[in-house]
């Protein structure tokens, strides 16, 4: 079996149905629990927040893979980690003292992650690397489930492959936005290690055989 680790996005999951979803995300055999928090501010929507978070902790030990798409997210990681949140991602884009929030996180007992939209370029995170258990890298406009994979990302992940090679550094590539079993095979031939799947693994009629698929992808 692939070492590449598959993260479903409860975004993409019936929120009246949530206990199910992760149930399902378990049965599924996937690897962490990835939740997308939004403010509708720092992107269009609102999800939900941190007692989501502790009341699926409640139903699973699988790692929680909480991605802060909101503004100031240095108001909310505390109440985050305490509500369950074994990784907190937050975007570069949101603050100034990027630094500053990864010590944060690790002082909480959390591990930490940036992403950074289409836009932002992946040397801008260079300086961070070190300090970083994963990069999130948005292969889509942040905001909405069920976008398609904007092709011009695959590079950025390859560059973040190469300087964390070059650096003999150890953090994650994650990778969030269009994965799916078509694209899987190129998002992991250019160093993803965690692939995001939302839309893809919920609407699937066989979301076990989805995620599968998207795990074979990375062998072939």
């Amino acid at each position: 079996m692939s070492s590449v680790r598959t993260a479903p996005s409860i975004l993409s999951a019936d929120f009246s149905q949530m206990a199910d979803a992760v149930k399902l995300i378990e049965r599924a055999g996937g690897d962490w629990i990835h939740v997308d928090v939004m403010d509708g501010q720092f992107v269009p929507v609102i999800t939900f927040g941190d007692k989501m978070v502790a009341d699926i902790r409640r139903h699973s030990k699988l790692p929680l893979d909480v991605h802060l798409m909101v503004e100031t997210p240095e108001s909310q990681i505390e109440r985050f980690v305490r509500a369950g949140a074994t990784h907190i991602t937050f975007h570069l884009e949101a603050v100034v003292h990027a630094h500053r929030l990864i010590q944060e996180i690790v002082r909480l007992g959390a591990k930490p992650g940036i992403s950074i939209v289409p836009s932002t370029p992946a040397e801008s995170i260079y300086e961070l690397l070190p300090d970083l258990f994963q990069v999130l890298v948005m292969t889509v406009n942040p905001g909405f489930g069920g976008q398609k994979l904007v092709p011009s990302c695959v590079r950025k992940v390859e560059k973040l492959a190469a300087e964390r090679a070059k650096r003999d550094l150890g953090f994650f590539i994650a990778v969030d936005g269009g994965v799916n079993r078509t694209t899987a095979s190129a998002l992991v031939a250019a160093g993803t290690d965690v692939l995001v799947t939302g839309s893809a693994f919920f609407s699937s009629d066989d979301p076990s055989a989805e995620l599968l698929a998207i795990k074979g992808m990375a062998v072939a």
